[in-house]
């Protein structure tokens, strides 16, 4: 078989079969340079890449030519016909050949465009791990770099590129090269790009527009991904492996065209044919769903999940959050569970597994540092996550949902488009009093309803859209939230420890370092771990149940449920996979302590 970095589109469409298996061991994926962390100068174009991300955005199907008649211009001798697949641009030989675009063996397909950004909220560790990954490109050999790019060089001298057309109509071409797509509600059949004809230079759509952050403080690399199968099973946010055929031709760009007849649809030309410096393609041959955002696991193998299990690396990571906590161990225990908490089944009334937590009292001798400080904590242990304070101008300025733009027909994104698994700390603390706008109103009740249903609404302006995502939510307040989160933790503080919070938590940032590899794997691997209940007595729910009954009238089903979460998240945060009776009684214990802790708060602001 070929070397994997010298395949071509010819020769992986001759052998796919092959090929695909190939991309599914691991450390063959791992030889392919890796976008996220590689400048564009180092790759030439159509280099086998990989890319991994969040699908942000789609655009409509296209049609495009597949396999297409080149005949010599002269005396139109048919001279081969031509592979279309995994590319942008028809070649033939300059001068001499051209398309036959009525060839009797011309044969069209379907593609479809995909926006994928690099993982939203990707913090620093997580984008060094990826990095170490990526396979070293020295001196341009490994993947052809300098060799291949100087015969690229030549080649453009000597080829001659033409957009195909639909039905046959002509084009007049402002550029020597153009996409070859046609067809589908993103291409216009007749368009003219005639530049002697242009008066006025097109208005330029902005690199921040055309990237398109979900947190636009620190912006998302993006790459437009050309899928060829499965192009219904796509979906907003899912997360994705790439591998590809890299595309960055500069005749791709669209931001400096212009169209006489159809002045509407230059800003959407421009939105869906953006710079390749800027956002690259990627012609699609293979891609992976994630299920998890942890660079430093490759996959998730029972052997993984037994190293994983670690007594020691529970208390290391116990002891940590308590001491950050003001040495409140409930707290802690709550809040392990919350970083291990994801949505594992889903039915058309609600998502179960999600626990999102609301830790409240937080002294306000700590504050305003503890709540930024304490997120240093948890930025360390994710590879994922964003700090968000809820300031009155930022409820009521930053766009928190995905919107609709029919100029460019581009969904422009929202603070809570993130990738599963992507940690959301809310900041109540800095809510001041004031007065939320329109737009902070809908703010919360946004936040709130991906909290309840871990879905959220993408507004389409004429109606919404509903679409699954699984977002930890973690509130930190001084009273109550009045977000509804699925769990309230009032802290009780050591008062020993308020004067010092900030110099614990830097201690504590020291103290884990040497143990963060282990907790990091930890985390993620018990988060995706199968869990099995069917071999814990279900009469002692039952009977437990019935004794909660007892104890208060008012106990439902509802609590039932928040209570087998809470002993499954209890279990996996000890490196189990099964429900036992010790992890099942200290549930038990654990909300009686915190509903013991909510009821003396409510009766101690009663009484003020």
């Amino acid at each position: 078989m070929l070397d994997l970095l010298s395949w071509t589109p010819e020769y992986f469409s001759a052998n796919e079969a092959s090929c695909v298996e190939l991309l599914s061991k691991p450390e063959v994926r791992n030889r392919i340079p890796l976008l996220n962390c590689t400048q564009l100068h180092e790759l030439q174009d159509q280099a086998l890449v990989r890319f991994r991300g969040m699908i942000q955005d789609m655009q409509d199907p296209e049609c495009y030519l597949e396999r297409y008649e080149v005949r010599r211009k002269s005396d139109k001798t048919l001279v081969r016909e031509q592979n279309g697949k995994y590319r942008d641009i028809l070649v033939m030989s300059k001068g001499e050949e051209e398309v036959d675009f009525k060839g009797s063996n011309n044969k069209y397909g379907e593609r479809r465009s995909m926006f994928v950004i690099s993982i939203p909220g990707y913090n620093s560790w997580a984008v060094e791990s990826e990095r170490k990954m990526n396979p070293t490109l020295t001196n341009g050999t490994e993947n052809g770099t300098t060799s291949n790019a100087k015969r690229s060089l030549e080649d453009e001298d000597a080829m001659e590129i033409e957009q195909s057309t639909e039905h046959g109509q002509d084009h007049v071409f402002k550029k020597p090269m153009i996409p070859n797509g046609v067809g589908g509600s993103n291409s216009k059949s007749v368009v003219n790009f005639d530049s002697s004809k242009q008066k006025t230079q097109p208005k330029v759509l902005s690199a921040e527009y055309l990237l398109n952050s979900p947190i636009p403080e620190r912006p998302s690399k993006a790459c437009l991904v050309i899928l060829y199968s499965n192009i219904d099973e796509a979906t907003l946010n899912t997360l994705v492996d790439v591998v590809g055929f890299l595309s960055v031709d500069p005749a791709l760009d669209g931001s400096t065209d212009q169209m006489d007849d159809f002045e509407d649809e230059m800003s959407e030309h421009q939105a869906i044919n953006p710079p390749p410096s800027l956002i690259p393609r990627i012609h699609a041959i293979d891609v992976l769903k994630l299920n998890h955002l942890n660079p430093m696991i490759q996959s998730a193998s029972q052997k993984n999940f037994q190293e994983s299990v670690n007594e020691a690396t529970f208390k290391d990571l116990q002891n940590l959050l308590t001491q950050c906590l003001f040495g409140d161990r409930v707290a802690a225990d709550y809040l392990l569970c919350h970083l291990l908490s994801t949505v594992y089944i889903r039915n058309e009334v609600e998502s179960l597994g999600q626990f999102s937590l609301n830790l409240s009292n937080i002294p306000a001798q700590a504050l305003p540092n503890y709540t930024a400080d304490f997120y240093g904590i948890l930025e360390l242990l994710l590879p994922a996550s964003h700090y968000f304070p809820m300031t009155l101008e930022n409820m009521n300025s930053v766009q928190f949902v995905p919107k609709k733009d029919y100029t460019t027909n581009k969904l422009t994104s929202g603070l809570l488009q993130l990738a599963a698994h992507t940690h959301l700390l809310l900041d109540e603390t800095r809510l001041q009093t004031g007065k939320l706008e329109s737009g902070g109103v809908e703010a919360v009740q946004n936040i709130a309803h991906l909290i309840r249903t871990q879905k959220l609404k993408y507004n389409f302006q004429y109606y919404q859209l509903e679409f699954n995502t699984d977002v930890p939510v973690l509130v930190m307040s001084e009273g109550r939230s009045m977000l509804p989160t699925n769990c309230q933790v009032p802290i009780l503080p050591d008062p020993d420890t308020v004067p010092l919070i900030g110099e614990t938590i830097k201690a504590g940032k020291h103290f884990v370092q040497p143990k963060l590899a282990d907790i990091r794997r930890f985390l993620t691997l018990q988060r995706i771990q199968q869990f099995d209940m069917k071999d814990f007595d279900p009469e002692v729910i039952s009977n437990d149940f019935l004794q909660m009954r007892r104890d208060n009238a008012e106990a439902s089903a509802e609590d039932l449920h928040s209570l087998l979460v809470l002993a499954r998240l209890v279990c996996l945060a000890r490196g189990k996979n099964s429900m036992d009776q010790e992890s099942w009684e200290y549930a038990k214990q654990l909300e009686l302590e915190r509903k013991r802790r909510v009821e003396l708060f409510v009766k101690r602001k009663n009484e003020q």
